[in-house]
């Protein structure tokens, strides 16, 4: 195959914000931090990262105003903030509302580990937040504490509830499956989703880990994933939507319901439509992207909103086909997941 070259055309200055290949970005990840009160084992090593400093990562006002370019002339529609972990970030709410009132029609969400939703959710949802999704990658005290080096299984339960009480609805659960480790857990969590009415999103093991310690191997096919749910619990294909998730519902008209993500054994590169900012400013076209582009120096600098929307199309315009997991060349991006901003 070919390798990807650069197109020699510039990106149109108008209208959404479009690659090459016809896909258009509308769908935006915004991270306000790198810091995470988690070490998860897929993502950082149990010592942690070296954060940040404070004054790398973008104010609230720059924050702001670059979702105002983003929500204006480059059309997004969906916003989702990240980390890290979003709510280890001080007065978050503060940020949420100021959000809210430069977009006040967009999507605002936030994704989420959960454990400190218990005194932020209502906060949250005060500001303008719409809703949540919480990653909880086990049903088990141990096996969580194993994969989150933290015995913080039941603060995130809590905080569920917390989101649930607050209306930050409907609230997506996040699961990373790894074979060998919680794999066994899927037909758990199908059923966890009849009782509680929170949809159950697998996620295929990723090579986005700070030890770029990642085995092919530990990937636990959304197939098989599925197949062992169906057999339990048969399960209904819904029609696709602008998700990265196939979604299914429970056959029998259960509450709740499933997805997957198969981001390794069935890329859905071809309708990706999202977009990423990190806490310091970068903007990456792709989760896998190998190159960033620097916004925080410019707009520190004086680039006017213009500027900045053309580095931004510029950016989407260069954007691949597609990640390279499934191919001899696949290079893993040097920052891990929490760097990058889920």
């Amino acid at each position: 195959m070919e390798s990807w070259q650069p197109p020699s055309s510039p990106p149109p200055s108008e209208g959404p914000l479009v690659d090459t290949f016809g896909r258009i970005a509308d769908d935006l990840r915004v991270s306000v931090t790198d810091r995470c009160n988690f070490r998860c084992t897929y993502c950082m090593p149990a010592e942690g990262l070296i954060w940040l400093p404070k004054d790398e990562i973008l104010t609230f006002e720059e924050l702001t105003r670059l979702l105002s370019i983003f929500v204006g002339g480059l059309k997004i529609r969906s916003v989702k903030i990240t980390g890290g972990e979003p709510t280890v970030r001080a007065d978050l709410p503060k940020l949420v509302r100021m959000f809210r009132e430069v977009a006040p029609d967009i999507d605002l969400s936030m994704t989420t580990n959960g454990v400190l939703l218990d005194r932020q959710a209502e906060p949250l949802a005060e500001a303008g937040l719409d809703r949540v999704t919480i990653s909880l990658d086990s049903l088990l005290r141990h096996r969580f504490e194993e994969m989150t080096r933290r015995d913080g299984l039941d603060r995130v339960l809590t905080g569920i509830r917390a989101a649930q009480a607050a209306g930050l609805e409907p609230i997506k659960i996040n699961c990373v499956v790894i074979a060998g480790t919680n794999d066994g857990e899927v037909v758990d969590f199908a059923e966890w989703s009849r009782d509680h009415g929170h949809v159950v999103r697998f996620i295929e093991y990723m090579p986005l880990d700070a030890q770029h310690a990642w085995e092919r191997a530990k990937v636990a096919p959304s197939a098989r994933i599925l197949e062992a749910i169906d057999a339990v619990f048969p399960l209904v294909a819904l029609s696709p939507d602008a998700e990265p998730a196939t979604s299914f519902r429970f056959a029998d008209g259960a509450p709740g319901g499933v997805g997957i993500i198969a981001s390794v054994t069935q890329p859905f590169c071809d309708d990706c439509n999202r977009l990423r900012t990190t806490a310091e400013g970068q903007v990456r076209a792709c989760l896998f992207a190998l190159e960033e582009t620097d916004l925080r120096g410019p707009m520190r600098a004086g680039a006017t909103d213009a500027d900045l929307e053309a580095l931004i199309r510029a950016t989407v315009w260069r954007k691949w086909s597609g990640h390279r997991i499934n191919h001899p060349d696949f290079v893993q991006p040097e920052r891990s997941m929490s760097a990058i901003g889920g």
